[in-house]
């Protein structure tokens, strides 16, 4: 039997602290739209205060901003390469989503951003995103860098003691898959566990359609 130790207890209740309250944000979200969109297609949109502002590093060691990728829509993640399942599980999802979407998947930047500047340096998120999808795009920073991304995001994250971990710590953080406009705009947010990936990838096809019409 797994011995559960005062660390596993504390990294299970942050995480479950932040989804709870992720869940009661995201739900006020789509509760505040008239027609809002029904909860079990998990699609929540608003005028949140989230908002594609950053200045990072990619994982060919270049400086880029959310200007970088204007034009296109961002599909965002955050995340740390020592992350036993979450991640790995929801790159994976957002690899068969931009398969999914086919030529389409041209007009989506796909970033995961890492929340461990510390031991995520560009050469460790350049092989780690190879492992999921050729146009997957890690972007890292200094730790004041990282922290400004994430909090423009609004994305909770925390480094938590772990004996037992990789070099002695783990990152707890939340799971959400962020939609930005091709202005940068907050769109959508998503969870890989909550619909299948033809559903995501329909949702974000109806939205570029939408947004080639309007222009």
């Amino acid at each position: 039997m797994t011995k559960i130790t005062p660390t596993h207890r504390r990294l299970r209740v942050a995480l479950w602290t932040a989804a709870i309250a992720a869940a009661v944000v995201l739900a006020g979200f789509a509760m505040m739209r008239p027609g809002h969109i029904p909860s079990h297609q998990v699609v929540y949109r608003g005028d949140a205060d989230i908002r594609s502002e950053f200045t990072l590093i990619n994982h060919d060691g270049q400086t880029v901003t959310q200007d970088d990728y204007k034009g296109r829509w961002q599909l965002v993640f955050f995340g740390f390469t020592h992350c036993p399942d979450i991640c790995p599980t929801t790159l994976a999802y957002m690899g068969s989503v931009l398969d999914k979407l086919g030529s389409e998947a041209d007009q989506v930047a796909p970033l995961f951003v890492t929340v461990d500047p510390e031991r995520d340096t560009p050469e460790v998120l350049k092989d780690y995103v190879a492992n999921f999808h050729p146009q997957l795009i890690g972007l890292t920073g200094s730790t004041a860098q990282v922290a400004a991304a994430a909090d423009a995001f609004k994305v909770y994250h925390e480094k938590l003691s772990n004996e037992t971990a990789p070099d002695g710590y783990m990152m707890a953080h939340a799971g959400h898959i962020y939609l930005m406009a091709p202005d940068g705009r907050f769109d959508a947010v998503f969870l890989e566990s909550a619909q299948p990936v033809e559903e995501m990838a329909e949702q974000i096809s109806m939205r570029i359609a939408k947004e080639k019409r309007n222009h």
